[in-house]
């Protein structure tokens, strides 16, 4: 469906006047427009048309980066040559006062001001850039640590709860409903035998032992803007911020950012975590959060990267055995081929969690 973006442009409180737009970006969630505008000295704009599909409660989403933003803004402000409409993202409020849109036809859109000259990265190829990465995400979850008020909407219930997870994927072997379940028996056992194992977060949020705190939940390196210069700028893509343990984005992140292969790829001796790349975003994250985790965060960080690898292993293993009705697909084996992808990857951390924990003990 096409739509007038300039029409849809003018119900913003936007500076300056609409000079043209055009489809921006790799997402695969929602529609997003670069808009220019004509005059030199005002803000080009984000523009997207919202997936009500996925995110279901666009007022409660919005509600939750609208406080976010507003938070960080407020603490960047206070910090001497901070540029806070570059080192956080800035919505644009709709002409109703709603940091939403909600059109004619009962589509959802967002603005947001355009961040120029920037760099991001999909691949993670320097220690250099592994710190930058990890400082930015840091930096992201202590500055929110004391966001006031009630907690974050929950955007996708249970998005990294494995103990749901493991459920959902146990009753898709029982039914083996596209009977595919004969062929992978020795994958479904590498998933089994670590179950137990992998609740162990949950557990110790259970006992008190480490609290809920605002997340991110979505860490991949092309979530976070680069300078020029390479510094990093600004976290972006806040879609999924909401309450969870600080494990889920350490751990997100360095199973993206230090994999030495695809995430899809077929030759498993090529996959395996590169260990510079660990350490270089752990300093960088325990950089900025040594003052607000508690030592048991702290402890099973390492941890950490075993757990959302495995959790995303499960995922696509249970996506193929339901017939592949979530992930897109290239090939018939696509998600078996992610699955055993992830599961190698998560061998490689296990076989190196000794030195992953000296190196978290020897940076806290």
């Amino acid at each position: 469906m096409s739509y007038d973006i300039r029409e849809i442009f003018g119900h913003f409180f936007a500076e300056g006047t609409f000079n043209n737009a055009a489809l921006s970006g790799s997402g695969h969630i929602h529609d997003t427009y670069l808009v220019s505008t004509s005059e030199k000295d005002t803000d080009n704009y984000i523009l997207q048309r919202l997936n009500n599909k996925v995110f279901r409660n666009i007022p409660s989403l919005q509600e939750n980066i609208d406080r976010v933003t507003r938070h960080i803004r407020s603490k960047l402000s206070a910090i001497p040559a901070s540029d806070p409409k570059r080192e956080c993202l800035t919505l644009i409020p709709a002409v109703d006062g709603k940091s939403w849109l909600e059109y004619s036809d009962g589509s959802y859109w967002r603005m947001f001001v355009y961040i120029k000259d920037h760099r991001s990265y999909d691949v993670v190829d320097t220690p250099v850039k592994a710190f930058e990465g990890g400082r930015a995400i840091g930096r992201f979850q202590a500055m929110l640590a004391d966001l006031p008020g009630k907690p974050l909407n929950e955007t996708i219930p249970d998005f990294h709860n494995i103990e749901k997870r493991l459920v959902k994927f146990i009753a898709n072997v029982k039914a083996d409903s596209v009977g595919r379940v004969s062929g992978v028996s020795a994958d479904i056992d590498s998933i089994m035998k670590r179950a137990d194992s992998m609740k162990t977060i949950l557990h110790l949020g259970e006992q008190g032992k480490i609290p809920l705190r605002i997340t991110h939940n979505d860490t991949k390196f092309n979530n976070i803007l680069f300078d020029l210069n390479d510094k990093a700028l600004c976290v972006i893509d806040l879609d999924t911020v909401m309450p969870g343990y600080v494990h889920y984005d350490f751990g997100d992140a360095i199973r993206t950012a230090a994999n030495t292969a695809a995430e899809d790829e077929t030759e498993l001796s090529r996959i395996s975590m590169d260990i510079k790349l660990f350490e270089a975003y752990a300093r960088g994250y325990i950089s900025e959060t040594r003052d607000t985790l508690n030592a048991t965060e702290e402890e099973f960080l390492a941890f950490a990267p075993g757990l959302i690898t495995y959790t995303m292993a499960v995922r696509f293993l249970t996506d193929y055995l339901e017939g592949d009705v979530y992930y897109k697909i290239h090939n018939p084996d696509h998600n078996l081929q992610r699955a055993r992808a992830q599961i190698r990857l998560v061998e490689s951390m296990e076989e190196q969690y000794m030195d992953m924990q000296r190196i978290i003990e020897k940076l806290t």
